[in-house]
């Protein structure tokens, strides 16, 4: 069964854009995920546990345990990438969500900085602690600003998505 829901999970992730439902949105939240894990490089910390709580945030906020477990495998492959060097690291993350604000501001309201908390304290690392802790405060920032920089912007795109949903049967 576990290789079923492998193979599953590999397919996924190669069409993700074409069989998953706003893979965009899903996958702006696994790099915000993402870019809290990556801090751990070079840190002890409870690896598993970090991604169950990215599950149990996903399984409230989606109501769908294949999509939480979507967040969850697309947030380990960016944290993959990063450790491997792979042309992804902390920085190319952090200018890759600001791009995507920059295109999508909406997205702004997916930033959820009390759901990183908990992955934070994962670790007693003083360092990586506080390295997060500015992660953490720099996400909030650009989110703020971007709902209020971006405001009219983010409400006619909203209006645009629900009358594109309430127009068809």
């Amino acid at each position: 069964m576990a290789n079923t829901s492998n193979i599953k999970h590999r397919f996924f992730s190669a069409f993700r854009e074409i069989f998953v439902h706003h893979h965009g949105s899903l996958e702006f939240r696994a790099k915000i995920f993402a870019l809290i894990v990556a801090s751990f490089e070079n840190t002890v910390y409870d690896e598993a546990e970090a991604y169950n709580l990215i599950k149990e945030y996903a399984l409230k906020l989606y109501e769908d345990e294949n999509r939480a477990n979507l967040l969850v495998l697309t947030t380990k492959e960016l944290v993959k990438k990063v450790y491997d060097d792979n042309g992804l690291n902390i920085d190319t993350l952090i200018s890759n969500i600001q791009k995507e604000l920059k295109i999508v501001p909406r997205y702004a309201k997916k930033i959820d900085v009390d759901a990183l908390r908990p992955i934070c304290l994962l670790t007693e690392d003083e360092e990586t602690l506080a390295y997060q802790t500015r992660i953490l405060d720099f996400l909030q920032n650009l989110k703020d600003e971007t709902l209020q920089s971006k405001q009219e912007q983010i409400e006619k795109s909203e209006e645009g998505i629900t009358s594109k949903f309430s127009n068809t049967k």
